[in-house]
């Protein structure tokens, strides 16, 4: 039968309150199980005017522990005096529910709670109404209402409505049992309060890094009280065509963390944060942002227990905890779920009023939940983690990992694939998200038995969804089960992906590896090896040289070797294979001609970064240099390691910063770099007759502009100078220089162009030119 209780005792005993009848509050009251914990506790209820415990009584509390989440967390319990009596307040009136939508939702008589468990036997709504701040003591204020599976379910989805519900400041999770069958892919463990994967906000510590509650749980809550958020009468979309985006990479907590950001404290790391330093990205001259994962997760995952990593705080937020919810302490003030929700709206808001796309890196390949060895149970795992997870029936139901992370997200699933569409869905409709990048989407390309699909059901709804019609929607290509799918990824001609051979190429050509001009003329052409199939486009490849993941550009051409030892596994983490050329010293020096050599690098890698076809993605201070000091894994490390130096930008804004901007600009104006097709002959010249020479590190070119306008480009990867002939300029116009790398700034980059180009250049070692026919 369905009922609420209150938790008591430290036996777990419930004891009903029975707030809905009468003659079912009466006959409970005679049981022996009442009399006992009247006896213990003194509660006193009355069905007919609704009486609750008083506030005072409320707060005459002790603690016990319980486990939440399997540690150990503090949980209420009543006192034994008796307390006094509330006055008369209406009393939670119980329907049935209904299934769908599934969450929590407003309906016509309450709040309908709705969660899918296809393998649970019993489930138990647990509520609370705390003050804010005492999410660390919430458990033992928790009203719990247990469902009856003939009245409270309708295939495999448990419901519930409540009326008289506040309509926020609600907390509210599930108690979830069933099989403990371990090897059929089992995980119940009803002591666990488990957050609903439909929750649309989650609650938890208040501030970001906050150490005294490092174990602080978390809860679905949600809001039906707020007014909807104003967008403004003259707000539009930015609806930037996908082949003029330049997107810039970014962590929204590291950039603005750092002090000298010179914003209010309370501001530093957040959503606000990030809309007061707008201007700066219209300086730099990017039109889109990918932020780093703003989905709900805990930051202090690595300290739950005694570990290498234990010392680390997750920055980068790779280890989603809902897929619905934005991360709460990315809003300013500690002010929670709410807050946090409506600032995030303020954030996008601001950024398109500036012309800025907001792109989402979104995590579905693994969640927060770890392995089993070590699980870290908040919401999927004791839902059904049969049907959440990939898990290997033939191996005592071991969970399967390709993400790298201990579970891989059973994504072809037919319910967990309709949870993913829904998440992106209220994301877009909601939030006003212009795309997403998604991380190990190769996983996303799994069968529920972990085997590779050539037509993955959830890649092609995505691809065919109206709601996401819009977006733009970008696959990491690659997961950690091997699963390679540059230039194959199943696309439906809408998938864009992050092209990681472009990376690979440009690194290996501009440090001077021998052999790579072939392939470094294919990726600044488009790639069109990879991606001239069917209706496929130049700007369905992302390109990039620098990634969260990896050395930054300045580490780059600063290292040769990776350098972990901070993050606390041996330097047994991070990719080995990085293509860096430290320029002749490792790490920081002195030398004033290897920090020339590297600054010229980091330009050569920006320029033709910059005028390859396909879609541009630089990382956060790159602009000005950022150094990690050659870790490429920095993850764990909430330090300026990883948060933007904006005294650094300062320093080289007339410079470095000013090289920087102005490339992004020039390509800006400039079609000839942004085809809408693949290059044919008519497009571009290639001043070479030596493709075939491993030893050759030079290469030239002249990209033509319909319209008339020329631009040629030389890139010598060669420890020497090259004397180059210069093409004749187009009838009635001459070459102007518009970039040197080898010039100090600001010649280096002149924007209306430097005359007198003769018919040879020579092109200084490890450097590259670009002039415009004028």
């Amino acid at each position: 039968m369905l009922h609420s209780s209150f938790i008591s005792k430290s036996n777990g005993t419930k004891f009903p309150s029975f707030a809905s009848a009468n003659a079912t509050l009466s006959s409970f009251r005679a049981s022996s199980h009442f009399q006992m914990g009247l006896k213990w506790s003194r509660i006193a209820f009355s069905s007919s005017s609704g009486q609750r415990l008083s506030s005072k009584a409320r707060s005459r509390v002790k603690h016990r522990t319980a486990n939440v989440y399997g540690r150990q967390a503090r949980e209420r319990v009543l006192e034994e005096e008796a307390p006094e009596m509330a006055e008369a307040t209406p009393s939670f009136k119980i329907f049935p529910g209904q299934a769908f939508p599934l969450g929590a939702s407003e309906v016509d008589n309450g709040i309908n709670f709705a969660i899918f468990s296809q393998h649970a036997t019993a489930v138990t709504l647990c509520l609370s109404l705390p003050q804010r701040g005492e999410l660390d003591t919430l458990a033992g204020g928790m009203i719990e209402f247990s469902l009856d599976p003939n009245l409270n379910k309708t295939g495999d989805i448990w419901h519930i409505c409540i009326e008289d519900l506040p309509r926020s400041n609600v907390l509210y999770g599930y108690r979830i049992d069933g099989p403990k069958d371990w090897d059929k892919g089992h995980r119940f463990d009803s002591n666990n309060v488990l957050i609903d994967p439909y929750a649309k906000l989650v609650e938890g510590r208040q501030n970001f890094g906050d150490a005294k509650h490092k174990l602080s749980k978390f809860l679905g809550t949600y809001d039906f009280d707020s007014l909807p958020f104003d967008w403004g009468e003259d707000y539009k979309l930015p609806n930037i065509p996908e082949r003029d985006l330049v997107v810039y990479e970014m962590n929204v907590r590291a950039f603005t963390a750092d002090e000298s950001s010179c914003l209010d404290q309370d501001i530093r790391g957040t959503y606000a944060g990030l809309i007061e330093k707008i201007p700066h990205l219209l300086e730099l001259g990017i039109n889109a942002v990918e932020l780093l994962p703003v989905f709900e997760f805990d930051e202090f995952e690595f300290q739950r227990r005694p570990n290498p990593r234990d010392h680390m705080i997750n920055t980068w937020g790779y280890s989603t905890i809902n897929f619905f919810s934005p991360m709460s302490r990315y809003g300013s003030g500690g002010g929670g779920a709410v807050s946090a929700s409506r600032e995030f709206k303020e954030m996008v808001k601001a950024l398109h009023g500036a012309g800025i796309e907001v792109i989402l890196d979104v995590v579905y390949n693994h969640t927060n939940e770890a392995d089993d060895k070590h699980p870290y149970t908040t919401s999927f795992r004791g839902i059904d983690n049969k049907v959440y997870y990939m898990v290997d029936l033939n191996n005592k139901g071991q969970l399967l990992n390709f993400s790298g992370c201990g579970n891989t997200f059973n994504c072809n699933h037919p319910v967990v694939m309709e949870l993913i569409l829904d998440s992106l869905r209220h994301w877009v409709v909601e939030y006003h998200i212009d795309g997403f990048r998604f991380d190990l989407a190769s996983v996303l390309c799994r069968g529920t038995d972990g085997s590779p699909l050539g037509a993955p059901p959830l890649i092609r709804a995505i691809a065919k969804d109206a709601t996401l019609s819009r977006c733009k929607i970008i696959a990491e290509p690659w997961d950690c089960g091997g699963l390679y799918l540059v230039g194959s990824f199943p696309n439906w001609d809408r998938w864009a992906e992050w092209n990681g051979k472009y990376r690979d190429d440009l690194r290996r050509f501009i440090k001077g590896d021998p052999g790579m001009k072939g392939a470094f003329a294919t990726r600044v052409s488009g790639s069109a090896d990879l991606y001239r199939k069917n209706k496929r486009k130049p700007y369905h490849s992302v390109n990039f040289v620098i990634a969260h993941d990896g050395f930054t550009l300045r580490d780059l051409v600063s290292y040769n070797f990776k350098h972990n030892e901070a993050n606390g596994e041996g330097g047994n983490d991070g990719s080995n294979d990085n293509f860096s050329w430290n320029c002749g010293f490792e790490g920081e020096t002195d030398n004033v001609d290897i920090i020339a050599l590297r600054f010229r690098q980091m330009k050569n890698f920006h320029l033709a970064l910059m005028v390859s076809q396909g879609v541009p993605m630089m990382l956060m201070g790159d602009e000005y240099g950022h150094t990690r000091y050659g870790n490429n894994n920095s993850y764990g490390h909430d330090t300026a390691l990883n948060n933007f130096q904006w005294q650094q930008l300062n320093a080289r804004k007339s410079d470095h910063f000013r090289f920087f901007s102005e490339v992004i600009h020039y390509r800006q104006k400039h079609r000839v770099f942004s085809h809408e097709n693949f290059l044919d002959r008519s497009d571009v010249t290639w001043h070479e007759d030596n493709w075939d020479n491993p030893d050759s590190k030079f290469l030239a070119f002249t990209l033509h502009d319909k319209g008339g306008g020329e631009i040629y480009l030389a890139f010598n990867a060669h420890d020497f100078f090259v004397k180059v002939s210069i093409t004749p300029a187009p009838p009635k116009r001459r070459w102007f220089r518009v970039v040197d790398t080898n010039l100090a700034s600001p010649d280096d980059f002149v924007r209306e162009g430097v005359p007198g180009i003769g018919s040879t250049y020579n092109v200084a070692p490890y450097s590259s030119i670009l002039l415009e026919a004028k």
